[in-house]
C-alpha cells in the first residue's frame, strides 16, 4: 500500500463481524463443540455473489480510486508533457527522459534532507534538474538531435545504464525517504466517511496548474510561437535568424525540470530509488502514442485517461469478473486484465486512430 493512499474497510454486520466482499450474509457462529470447519452439507455453503458486493464497490471507494486515478494521471502528464515537447520540436527520442524524473526525485530528497524545508528544497532540486538539462543537451543529445531514431535510442538507453549505476554508487541501491511537508500532512473530509491525503490533492492542483502555464506559454508567448514554429518548420525559423540551437537547449531543459518535478511530487508517495523511472517511462510513451506524438493537450487527456483506466481496473476488474464467472477464476484472471487494460485501450486507439486522438497537433494545443 502506497504511503498516504486513502483506505476503505468493509462495514460491520449488526453482530460486530467484519463482512468481507463477496459475503452473501452473516453467517452465525460455528457451535463451540464443533470440530470441523466445513458446513455439513452442500446446501449451507454461501452462494456466489450474482451481484457485486456492496462493501467492495461502494460509492466512497468508487470515489477514492478515482481520485487515485487522477492523481496518477497528473504524474503521468508531468513526464509525458516533456517528453512530447521534446519530440514535437527536436524530432529526437529520449528514453532517458525516466532517468531525468528519477534524478528529479533524488536531487530533490538530498535538497530537503539538507534544509530541513520541503519548500526550499522542491526549488532546489528543480533548479539543479534544470542545470542538468542543459548541461545533458549541451555535452551529449545536441550531437544526436540530427542522427536517426535508432542512434539517438541507443545513444540515450547507454544514458539510462550510466546514470542508473552513477545513482546506485552515490546513494546506494535502497530506497531513500522524501517526507510529506507538514503543511500538507494529514487527510481532509471530502465527504461523510470518506478521508482522502492533502498531498495527493496538492499534486493534482499543480498538474492542472502546470497544463494551464504550458497552454500559457505555447499559445500567449513570443517563445511558444517559437516552438510552435520550429516544431513544424525548423529550417524557416532558422533562416529569420532565430537560433534553432537554442530554441532546443530551452525545450529539453524545461522537459528534463518537469521530469524532475513529477519525480519530486511523486516521491513522498513512492520510494524514490534508482529504477523508479523505468516504469513511467513505458506509462509516458504510452500516453503520448494514445494522445497524439508531439501533441501536448493529447498528453494531457491521454494521461487522465490511462491513470483512470490503470487505476479503476486494478480496483474493480476481480469484482466485475465475479459476475460473469466463480470466484476463484476472477481472483486469477483480474489482476492479469488490470495490468493489461491500458495497453488494450492503447491498441484500440491506434485501431481506429492510427496518428492518435489528437493528430497532427506538434507541440500545440490549438487544432
Amino acid at each position: 500500500m502506497l504511503d498516504g493512499e486513502a483506505v476503505t474497510r468493509p462495514p460491520l454486520s449488526p453482530s460486530g463481524r467484519r463482512v468481507e466482499p463477496g459475503d452473501d450474509g452473516e453467517r452465525e457462529p460455528a457451535p463451540p463443540n464443533a470440530t470441523s470447519r466445513h458446513p455439513p452439507n452442500a446446501s449451507t455453503r454461501p452462494r456466489p455473489p450474482t451481484t457485486i458486493p456492496s462493501g467492495s464497490m461502494s460509492l466512497t471507494l468508487l470515489l477514492v480510486q478515482i481520485l487515485n486515478g487522477l492523481q496518477f494521471g497528473v504524474i503521468l502528464f508531468l513526464v509525458a508533457a516533456g517528453l512530447t515537447l521534446v519530440f514535437g520540436v527536436m524530432d529526437f527520442v529520449n528514453l532517458a527522459h525516466g532517468v531525468q524524473y528519477m534524478i528529479g526525485a533524488y536531487l530533490t530528497a538530498t535538497a530537503v534532507a539538507a534544509t530541513g524545508n520541503f519548500g526550499l528544497g522542491l526549488a532546489l532540486g528543480l533548479a539543479a534538474a534544470l542545470v542538468l538539462g542543459l548541461v545533458m543537451e549541451v555535452v551529449l543529445f545536441r550531437h544526436l538531435t540530427r542522427r536517426d531514431h535508432l542512434e539517438q535510442v541507443l545513444a540515450t538507453f547507454g544514458v539510462i545504464l550510466v546514470a542508473t549505476d552513477g545513482v546506485k554508487m552515490i546513494f546506494g541501491p535502497a530506497p531513500i525517504a522524501l517526507g510529506v511537508p507538514a503543511a500538507l500532512s494529514g487527510s481532509v473530509v471530502l465527504m461523510p466517511g470518506l478521508l482522502y491525503p492533502v498531498w495527493r490533492l496538492a499534486i493534482i492542483a499543480s498538474g492542472l496548474f502546470v497544463a494551464f502555464l504550458l497552454w500559457f506559454l505555447i499559445t500567449r508567448t513570443r517563445i511558444g510561437m517559437l516552438v510552435r514554429a520550429g516544431s513544424t518548420h525548423p529550417e524557416m525559423v532558422s533562416a529569420l535568424g532565430v537560433d534553432i540551437d537554442r530554441l532546443f537547449l530551452f525545450v529539453f531543459a524545461f522537459g528534463a525540470m518537469l521530469a524532475g518535478f513529477s519525480g519530486a511530487m511523486a516521491g513522498p508517495i513512492l520510494s524514490v530509488e534508482p529504477h523508479m523511472g523505468d516504469t513511467v517511462l513505458i506509462l509516458a510513451f504510452v500516453v503520448i502514442v494514445i494522445g497524439g506524438i508531439g501533441s501536448v493537450r493529447g498528453a494531457l487527456v491521454a494521461s487522465l485517461i490511462v491513470g483512470l483506466v490503470d487505476t479503476l481496473g486494478r480496483a474493480f476488474a476481480t469484482d466485475l469478473l465475479r459476475l460473469v464467472v466463480d470466484r476463484s477464476a476472477a481472483a486469477q484472471a483480474g489482476p492479469a486484465i488490470a495490468s493489461m487494460a491500458i495497453y488494450l485501450f492503447m491498441a484500440a486507439v491506434l485501431i481506429f486512430k492510427p496518428s492518435g486522438l489528437f493528430t497532427g497537433e506538434r507541440a500545440t494545443w490549438t487544432k
